[in-house]
């Protein structure tokens, strides 16, 4: 089995909290490379990139 199928989140939402800059961003942005659905939470609308 490859690695990608192992950790795959096809048909997954992930919330991420925090996800507008730092480590919330990079956690996000690998959720959606491994084909989850994202929802991004910031306390300021700017940071989510909207």
């Amino acid at each position: 089995m490859s690695i990608t199928k192992l950790f795959s989140l096809h048909g997954k939402t992930a919330i991420v909290t925090g996800g507008g800059r730092g480590l919330g961003q990079q956690i996000a942005e690998v959720y959606a490379d491994a084909g989850a659905n994202v929802v991004v939470c910031s306390r300021n609308f700017e940071a989510t990139g909207n």
